[in-house]
């Protein structure tokens, strides 16, 4: 790793310039293992692990019973929902044919945003005395949000459309006060966020460094979280750069680059977000829909019957998947740096079996192809 510059000590989580890291370049750790679901709080010493638990179960308890428990309950919530973000993005971005494009690009800092999100949940948890699950957490796809916010989207894999960018990216970024809302019956990703904040706030729980990492992470620049404002800038960051932001198109980063939802509105509505007398509005210069391999929507269960090579491009895929989480899981669990770089050095050879099979015709649906399934697959059991 390079040297800190002076001012991250006063600003641990710098905003990333528009180029991103070979890490984001290679591809990213995403999801498939098993659907996360509701549980008690956890019990045990600090060290032990965090349930996985529905955000309104967490959000029901009072205030002035969630302390750190409840902290790390949530977290590993956190966890399961920043890693749901990016293998739908990662299809969306590696189904581009030019990668070049501005389409591209954008989807490409996006994805290392929320591979630097989850980094920073990570941390956030370990400064708490938990052990982030990666590998447990990750969510079946198709299915929903994790923790069962924002209830009633469905969480999809397929190549970049209009429809998957309205159904699911923009549907996952939706901010606290979007352009035009509509009645929420279940929490939001925002509002999760804020209540965790608040609670970090109440509890001001000691905050220990041992076990959390610094890295290069898309680009962004990971730092041990040592105190009560590192927390507080880490949320906002999460909050304001993607999911459930509630600001205004007009409040962003050093960077300028608009929020998660806003981005993927121009890819959706082919223009250019500008603020006018009327307000927000899409009507700047044209984002042009790029060409794209038409990879199909993944269905539940997975390709039925695919032929001999597409099974193998799965499994290859899969497994260095796979490999990604467990990396993950171990580098957060003592491994360290050391094992933080072999997680980036499998990551490499994610995106090639996934355009490969971008690029074969699915017999039975003419005109689309298949695509990755993200699917994690249990750890060989050591043979004595």
């Amino acid at each position: 790793m390079s040297e800190v510059p002076d001012e991250s000590a006063v600003a641990p989580f710098k905003r990333r310039s528009f180029l991103a890291s070979a890490a984001l370049a290679a591809g990213a750790p995403a999801a498939v293992a098993g659907p996360a679901q509701a549980a008690a709080l956890p019990e045990g010493g600090p060290l032990a692990a965090p349930a996985l638990g529905s955000v309104a179960r967490l959000l029901a308890v009072p205030e002035d019973g969630r302390g750190v428990a409840w902290l790390r309950s949530a977290l590993q919530v956190a966890v399961g929902l920043e890693l749901a973000t990016i293998p739908p993005y990662l299809c969306g971005w590696w189904s581009v044919k030019d990668h070049g494009s501005e389409v591209a690009r954008m989807l490409r800092r996006i994805v290392g945003d929320e591979m630097y999100h989850l980094s920073i949940v990570c941390n956030l948890l370990v400064a708490v005395g938990g052990r982030p699950r990666i590998k447990a957490a990750a969510p079946v796809f198709p299915g929903p949000l994790p923790g069962g916010v924002r209830a009633g989207v469905t969480v999809y894999l397929s190549g970049l459309t209009k429809a998957s960018v309205r159904d699911v990216m923009m549907a996952i970024e939706a901010p606290e006060e979007p352009l035009t809302r509509n009645a929420q019956s279940s929490p939001t990703v925002g509002e999760f966020y804020v209540e965790l904040l608040n609670a970090f706030k109440a509890v001001r729980p000691e905050l220990s460094v041992r076990g959390q990492l610094s890295e290069y992470v898309g680009g962004d620049e990971l730092r041990p979280i040592e105190n009560l404002d590192h927390v507080e800038r880490a949320i906002d960051i999460i909050r304001e750069q993607g999911e459930g932001t509630g600001s205004s198109p007009a409040e962003s980063f050093e960077d300028d680059h608009p929020a998660h939802y806003y981005a993927f509105g121009e890819i959706y509505h082919g223009r250019e977000l500008r603020e006018t007398d009327d307000g927000w509005r899409y009507v700047g210069p044209p984002v042009p829909f790029p060409d794209v391999r038409p990879m199909a929507p993944v269905p539940a269960g997975g390709w039925p019957n695919p032929p001999a090579h597409v099974r193998g491009l799965l499994f290859r895929f899969d497994a260095n998947y796979s490999t990604v989480l467990d990396a993950l899981d171990a580098a957060w669990s003592g491994g360290g740096e050391r094992t933080m770089k072999a997680a980036v050095h499998a990551m490499r050879g994610l995106e090639y079996p996934a355009v490969e099979l971008m690029e074969i015709g699915i017999p039975y649906a003419p005109g689309h192809t298949y695509g990755p399934q993200f699917r994690a697959l249990p750890r060989p059991q050591r043979v004595s």
